[in-house]
């Protein structure tokens, strides 16, 4: 049977090995500029000795703000955007081949809605950082459950009512979101939703990492040992099934692991939008519609992507602009060219 990637596009691709060690060597080189680069610039040369004092005994000519800096400041934020920009971009292509529509995101099934609503409720009632992060993922897990639960029609779940389940379910916990600012106390409370609403890498911790991080992983993990057979729901169901493929179990593991991923990365950054969008766009420019190769593309380009512009977000201004705000400006004109440029579909 000839699937559609086997005559995917007539445009010329790069070659997937080449094209990935250029995407590694790229992902370090921006990893180390963002090191570099903040309110408090940093040689080089004195990052690499603070980083190998870790490990030998490398004599100390820099003071204890600068090591602060750079192990509890610049070291989490840059793992975090590294981890958030891989997982929400694989999430998005996971869920792009999954529905076989190129303008789904990895907030379809309401993730995001349901994140924010539980953060709104942390802030307005405890004021807690561990208990937002806590109340976001578990609200998050929760609004993709009610749509799932939502979407179950005779033993079964079509990709219809998956989407209209999720635009359900994330129009309520908006609604309710927006009930919760409005109750707000404006000076304090009020602000402080806002402005996690919009996305920031600011309060990443190494403890959030370290909670945070191997779920992020398992899911990427996930995602990419079943690539192949993302390729083969792509074809539709009654094809898939002629396969062998459990479409049931298959769609609710990528579900699950897309979930789990951002409502991991949502709890501990905000809603960072266009990333899980735009950047499996990009990834399907270099390398075809064939997630075998797009998912791991995905990965290092999204990676790359977050980490540059949280770059620009702490330092193109005295004071730091939310990711969110930087994510939308930025992706929203590169998705008007490629939806100009390239013909649609797949």
């Amino acid at each position: 049977m000839k699937s559609r990637f086997d005559s995917a596009s007539t445009t010329p691709r790069l070659d997937p090995g080449r094209l990935q060690a250029v995407l590694v060597v790229m992902t370090v080189a921006i990893a180390i500029v963002s090191l570099m680069v903040g309110q408090a610039g940093i040689h080089p040369y004195e990052i690499l000795r603070i980083l190998l004092s870790k490990l030998f005994p490398v004599e100390r000519t820099w003071s204890q703000t600068i090591e602060a800096v750079i192990f509890d400041v610049r070291i989490p934020r840059l793992l975090a955007g590294l981890l958030v920009g891989a997982g929400l971009s694989v999430a998005g292509a996971a869920f792009q081949g999954l529905f076989r529509n190129p303008l789904v995101s990895p907030h379809i099934l309401g993730v995001s809605a349901g994140a924010g609503f539980g953060a709104a409720i942390a802030i307005l009632f405890f004021g807690n950082i561990i208990l937002v992060q806590i109340f976001s993922f578990i609200f998050g897990l929760a609004a993709v459950f009610c749509t799932y639960a939502l979407s179950r029609v005779y033993r079964t779940t079509p990709v219809l009512m998956l989407v209209l389940s999720g635009i359900i379910v994330g129009a309520l916990f908006t609604a309710s979101t927006s009930l919760l600012k409005y109750i707000a106390d404006p000076v304090n409370q009020m602000p402080s939703i806002v402005f996690w609403l919009m996305g920031s890498l600011n309060n990443v911790s190494n403890g959030d990492l370290l909670v945070v991080g191997p779920l992020i992983l398992a899911g990427i993990a996930i995602l990419l040992s079943i690539r192949w057979r993302i390729n083969l729901l792509t074809m539709g169901e009654e094809d898939a099934r002629a396969l062998g493929v459990n479409t049931e179990l298959m769609r609710a593991l990528i579900i699950l692991s897309a979930t789990v991923i951002s409502a991991s990365a949502v709890c501990i950054t905000g809603i960072i939008g266009w990333i899980g969008l735009v950047i499996p766009h990009i990834g399907r420019l270099l390398v075809g519609p064939d997630n075998r190769l797009l998912l791991p593309v995905a990965a290092l380009v999204g990676a790359s992507y977050l980490v540059t512009v949280d770059t620009l977000a702490r330092s193109i201004a005295e004071t730091e602009i939310p990711i969110g705000i930087l994510t939308a400006m930025v992706g929203a004109p590169i998705f008007a060219y490629l939806l100009r440029k390239n013909r649609p579909g797949w």
